[in-house]
């Protein structure tokens, strides 16, 4: 039986760090996780998808913001019993990703995964970052917007992702000291990108991963 390997793609904004991910797991042939999780938790938890995705898109933009703390709500609603809060999507979501690292070789892309498998025997964590113009360029091509409205919602997107990152692993996003690689898109644009991370996937996990 082949042994089961993860690797982890946290990504700026722009970095072209999603399809750096659906691209290498199409070579590796393993499951690649990203909103499918937003489904999945759902399916799981019995909770609606919407709130999963206003933790993930939105509430948490407020919820950092204002400062409510560990038990600021992401609704006044209350859902089947259970008062939602960022901590507990959060523990449905870790759940969910340490029970399918369990079952089979898979890629995930953002959601504090490489913080929730790090005790994880076989793990690959990158982080994928790129050059501001490139950002820039990627997120007017692919959302259609000024370079100016391009480049806000890069710096917010940023800020938020490093607040929730911060919050719930303790650890500085993006930081090389919470990857086992940092690279920059720009360098070697994303099927390069996707090449290295795959060689180097190879070098860590080694042929009894199923390489």
């Amino acid at each position: 039986m082949k042994e089961i390997y993860v690797i982890t793609i946290g990504r700026q904004l722009g970095s072209g760090g999603r399809e750096i991910g659906q691209k290498l797991a199409g070579l590796l042939a393993i499951p690649f996780y990203d909103k499918e999780l937003i489904r999945i938790a759902s399916r799981e938890s019995g909770l609606g998808e919407e709130y999963f995705e206003k933790a993930d898109e939105k509430k948490r933009f407020t919820f950092f913001a204002n400062i409510l703390g560990p038990k600021g709500s992401l609704t006044d609603d209350l859902y089947t019993g259970w008062y939602l809060n960022d901590e507990t999507l959060f523990r449905i979501q870790s759940d969910i990703i340490r029970s399918l690292a369990d079952k089979a070789s898979a890629l995930f892309v953002g959601r504090c995964a490489d913080y929730i498998l790090k005790d994880h025997p076989l793990c690959l964590n990158v982080f994928v970052y790129a050059d501001m113009e490139d950002r820039i360029k990627r997120i007017t091509g692919l959302r259609n917007l000024s370079e100016k409205k391009a480049k806000e919602l890069i710096e917010k997107t940023d800020k938020s992702r490093a607040e929730y990152y911060s919050y719930f692993t303790g650890k500085e996003w993006g930081s090389s000291g919470s990857y086992h690689l940092c690279i920059n898109s720009s360098l070697l644009g994303i099927d390069g990108t996707v090449d290295l991370i795959k060689y180097i996937s190879e070098k860590k996990f080694g042929p009894a991963s199923g390489f």
